[in-house]
């Protein structure tokens, strides 16, 4: 009798941080099982409204029940909007006859946790963050197997498996792809060269530091590409794009892997995505972390840092004259930076997205047997 095809849940989104580990991995479950019907559950605020069908998933939302962080009316009608969205989630899980399900964590996922917990459904999460988030503690207390982006992260079950990426970053031979890329990106090929990105939003206060910092990078010869995120691009006087010699400003890069071939040094932000892919790809890298939320940039940054692959500098000390003193003697010096490029190709994990495949294909035989 021939089984019929694994129906996969996954739940999470709101950012591109918890969208992109998690097409990942439906990707590489696709790989392995062609068959396999894969549904991603979301909530209608967030990027996976965009980015899950620009990948060829279908999508389902269900209410975004965020949890008050004081008391108030939102708090008296959490468990009212909780039950809903555990009902909501249910409804998914049934209509898909779900076998297995996988959370990435954010607000989504805690519903569809319960609801699969209700179903005696198999449940695997993936944590991000070297900090983990409220949905991901409360889905590891009862999960088949907890898998995490850092060594660090603390959760029950936790093992390490990586963060799980689009094979183009994870397969990347930096130095392979760098005339391409440098081509593509409009850049001299033979310049020592930064690249410099806040992430998909910017980062207002990295991108007003680099402005001060142009004619410095201009006179050691360093060319940068700045990726200021979308409407954060810098403006001259007469309101047109800032210009300067050996510099060049896009709002986004599609396919960061190019950005990453370009650099002989990235400035960016600590998010969980960017500190592993840097890793995986080996590139040096100064990083800033975001100084609001619960720390978990500086932490995921930590390990890195630690191994030598990359310097950290907090937010209120990154200034210009910060870039002239450390980071401009910093990419002048090539042997320092071959050395970070090995300790941190050393930390990276290039296989995430298939090692969580495994986990579960391996959870729906054991469920089926």
């Amino acid at each position: 009798m021939t089984q019929r095809p694994l129906s996969l849940v996954l739940a999470g989104g709101g950012t591109a941080g918890h969208i992109s580990p998690l097409l990942a991995v439906a990707r590489a479950v696709r790989e392995s099982a062609p068959d396999a019907r894969i549904k991603v559950v979301g909530t209608a605020a967030g990027m996976e409204t965009r980015l899950v069908p620009a990948a060829g998933f279908e999508l389902a939302v269900i209410d975004r029940v965020p949890m008050p962080r004081k008391p108030g009316g939102d708090l008296v009608r959490l468990p009212g909007r909780l039950r809903r969205a555990i009902a909501q989630a249910g409804d998914i899980l049934d209509e898909a006859a779900a076998d297995v399900v996988v959370g990435v964590g954010g607000y989504v996922s805690t519903p569809v946790y319960l609801a699969a917990r209700r179903r005696k459904l198999p449940i695997i999460v993936h944590e991000a963050n070297a900090r983990p988030g409220l949905a991901n503690r409360v889905g590891a207390r009862f999960a088949d197997v907890v898998g995490t982006a850092f060594a660090e992260t603390k959760l029950p079950g936790a093992q390490l498996v990586g963060m799980p990426m689009r094979r183009e970053i994870a397969e990347l031979d930096r130095a392979g792809a760098r005339a391409a890329a440098r081509k593509a990106l409009g850049l001299e090929q033979d310049r020592p060269t930064l690249v410099v990105t806040g992430g998909s939003s910017g980062a207002a206060s990295i991108n007003r530091a680099v402005e001060e910092a142009l004619p410095a990078l201009a006179a050691a010869g360093i060319q940068t590409l700045h990726i200021t995120g979308r409407g954060k691009q810098l403006e001259a006087a007469d309101g047109g794009l800032l210009a300067a010699p050996f510099y060049r400003q896009v709002e986004y890069v599609d396919g960061m892997e190019q950005a990453y071939a370009a650099a002989d040094l990235l400035l960016a932000r600590s998010g969980a995505g960017t500190v592993c892919e840097i890793s995986a790809v080996g590139l040096p890298a100064v990083l800033v972390p975001l100084p609001h939320g619960n720390g978990e940039q500086a932490l995921n940054a930590a390990g890195l840092v630690a191994a030598g692959g990359a310097l950290v500098v907090s937010d209120s000390l990154f200034t210009a004259a910060w870039i002239s003193d450390k980071l401009i003697p910093l990419l002048a010096d090539p042997a320092a930076l071959e050395a970070m490029s090995a300790a941190s190709a050393a930390e990276g994990i290039r296989d995430a997205d298939r090692r969580m495949a495994e986990f579960i294909l391996d959870a729906n035989v054991r469920s089926r047997a």
